[in-house]
């Protein structure tokens, strides 16, 4: 990097710090956690996708894609579920959350199954994302240390620093507009490496000699998933949508979202925009992935440039190597970008549900005194995950799929404690005693049954929690069982179901015809 690229660099962490004093003023919790909810579709459902395709993507996709060992466009059959996932988001989960009023998700439990749910459930969101957020810091941290060539524990600094004042600042509408920016700094940076690498290998036909077709093959309908084989057909697609409907309508950092949302109309919006949207974006990631693997074959100098034992180097090597001044500083600023999506609004994620769920219900804190209060939190919880991060070192070589699994370990029983309090009979206890149970099966299938594939526990524990619950419930009823959450009160949304199931019938058509198309 040079003077100009060091530059870009300075003005984007401008631009962040100028856009969290831009929205300083928060009076109250729904102000601060929630934008006062009057924000749109498009910056809610960008912020979205900018949380959920974070920097570990923008890296490990492409390096997955093109290079890793056993890789290739099966990364593509992640997305499967969520065109599918969207429909239950659409219909129930969504509108029910929305019309609650709640700043954290999990507060939503509280009405229905009591204090004992909500706590339970915050505690396993607060340790799995404070978890994962120290470890995945650690990691992309580590990668833009070597291209920024600073000392690690500089970068995490200012890297931490600049993403822990402007969320700090401005509250969720700061980092719902910085992350509409990074999604586009993301988008064009992706690009840029594509249309580099091409021109690096001679053009697409050159392109086309050097790719792996044997990287092609997207669907595997006989990959059932439990036999220690991974990325089939079924379990990417039922796994997923557990996955996928617990992520998007149960986790705080992307429900928050929808509780964000000005009203039902945008919420619909929201969740359509990113059923339709993940794809096209995350097949961008995937053929840059293509074209880099090409290039790697292509040229022996860049793939001796790689270490064997870390394929996600591909995509930071490139740009130091083979990038012009100016165009790095761009590609630097999309991996600082995806690194600060995740990290601004897994931070304000965490404050919510700490304020909402521990802090508030215990002590009698004054309207005034709420936001700088949630402040202090925040701040808290940047220096914890952050000193978590430089510690991570010793567990980073395997921690990105471990932390994948640690979600699947809890995502599907937390779907399952959500969806059982539509039913009558279900009584708080036997829910409490079956989301416990829900998480025991998949640590189980952890331990001892490692040829399961782990998206398969997504299905897994919140099939175990919904069945566990409710028969419990039927085995010792009670006679004062609280009322059931309220079904939606408007009409199902039919012509966006239909518009997500055609469009999940032509991703699939895509996927399968994908191979003939090189």
């Amino acid at each position: 990097m040079n003077g100009l690229d060091y530059a870009l660099v300075a003005l984007y962490f401008g631009a962040m710090l100028w856009l969290g004093m831009r929205f300083k003023r928060n009076a109250a919790g729904a102000d601060y956690f929630l934008g006062g909810r009057s924000l749109g579709w498009f910056p809610l459902g960008m912020s979205t996708m900018a949380t959920q395709l974070s920097a570990v993507s923008f890296v490990s996709a492409p390096a997955f894609v093109g290079l890793r060992a056993g890789g290739g466009m099966q990364w593509l059959t992640y997305e499967l579920a969520v065109p599918l996932a969207m429909i239950p988001l659409l219909a129930v989960i969504g509108p029910l959350l929305h019309r609650s009023g709640v700043v954290s998700v999990y507060s939503f439990l509280e009405r229905r199954f009591g204090k004992e749910s909500r706590r339970l459930l915050s505690t396993l969101f607060i340790f799995s994302r404070a978890l994962g957020t120290g470890v995945t810091i650690y990691v992309i941290a580590l990668v833009l240390a070597s291209i920024l060539r600073l000392p690690f524990w500089q970068t995490m600094l200012v890297l931490g620093g600049v993403t822990i004042v402007y969320s700090l600042k401005g509250g969720l509408k700061a980092i719902v507009y910085s992350e509409v920016a990074q999604m586009i700094i993301k988008l064009l940076g992706i690009v840029i490496i594509m249309a580099t690498a091409l021109n690096d290998i001679g053009g697409w036909q050159a392109f086309l000699g050097h790719l792996d077709h044997r990287r092609l093959q997207v669907v595997d309908f006989g990959n059932f998933g439990f036999d220690g084989r991974q990325y089939g057909f079924w379990p990417m697609l039922l796994g997923g949508l557990f996955l996928y409907t617990a992520y998007y309508g149960t986790d705080q950092t992307q429900a928050q979202r929808i509780l964000a949302a000005r009203d039902q109309a945008t919420v619909s919006r929201l969740l359509l925009f990113n059923g339709l949207l993940r794809f096209p974006i995350t097949l961008a990631y995937c053929l840059g992935g293509l074209v880099l693997g090409a290039f790697v074959l292509a040229n022996p100098e860049f793939r001796a440039s790689i270490p064997a034992d870390k394929p996600d180097l591909m995509i930071p090597v490139f740009i130091a190597n083979y990038l012009p001044h100016g165009i790095v500083g761009i590609i630097v600023v999309a991996l600082i970008a995806a690194w600060m999506s995740a990290y601004s609004s897994t931070l304000n994620s965490l404050t919510a549900v700490t304020m909402e769920d521990f802090i508030a219900p215990l002590c009698a804190i004054p309207k005034e005194k709420y936001v700088s209060c949630s402040k202090s939190v925040l701040l808290g919880w940047g220096v914890l995950t952050m000193l978590f991060g430089f510690f991570a070192g010793n567990i980073a070589a395997t921690a990105i799929e471990a932390i994948n699994k640690i979600g699947s370990l809890t995502y599907g029983p937390i779907l399952g404690i959500f969806l059982l309090t539509l039913l009558p009979r279900v009584r708080p206890l036997a829910a409490n005693v079956a989301v416990l149970a829900g998480v025991a099966v998949n640590l189980a299938l952890w331990l001892f049954f490692p040829n399961v594939f782990w998206f398969w526990w997504n299905a897994i524990g919140g099939g175990t929690t919904l069945s566990l619950g409710y028969i419990l419930s039927l085995l010792f009823p009670s006679p004062a069982a609280p009322a059931p959450a309220a079904a939606p009160a408007q009409p199902l949304p039919a012509w966006q179901i239909g518009v997500l199931l055609l469009f999940f019938a032509c991703v699939l058509v895509f996927c399968l015809f994908l191979p003939r198309m090189f």
